[in-house]
């Protein structure tokens, strides 16, 4: 199976550090970076297949990342992290073309299955707009 590319996008120093490392350990090919401003730069840099975003940031919020990504990148595949009391958040959005959610503390094991997914489905997309 190829590797994954991810984005992972979180204002939180201790938690993005430590995620990223973990990701790494099991092999992920992954980039992080600590707002929204940051990720958007990145996305017009860099070829990413799934970019997992924080919905609470100061500046731009998760959600205003997740549409500057799609506007850029729309087959990238969108999984946002979110607290319990931004469960509605993350609905919100799913509806605007994040693939899932996450609840934070995440479990790594959760956030790769969700990764994965997404990254599964984004090979549909792929597949289907080449025909």
């Amino acid at each position: 199976m190829q590797e994954i590319r991810m984005l992972l996008v979180d204002d939180e120093d201790d938690f993005r550090i430590t995620l990223t490392k973990r990701l790494k350990l099991r092999k992920v090919n992954i980039t992080d970076v600590a707002s929204g401003n940051e990720a958007i730069e990145m996305v017009k840099q860099n070829s990413f297949d799934v970019a997992v975003i924080d919905v609470k940031m100061p500046g731009m919020d998760g959600i205003e990342t997740l549409k500057q990504i799609k506007q850029i990148e729309p087959l990238i595949e969108i999984v946002m992290l979110t607290g319990h009391a931004s469960i509605e958040s993350g609905m919100e959005a799913m509806k605007l073309g994040a693939y899932d959610y996450v609840m934070k503390p995440c479990d790594i094991d959760e956030l790769l299955i969700k990764s994965g997914d997404a990254y599964q489905h984004k090979l549909l997309k792929e597949k289907e707009k080449t025909g």
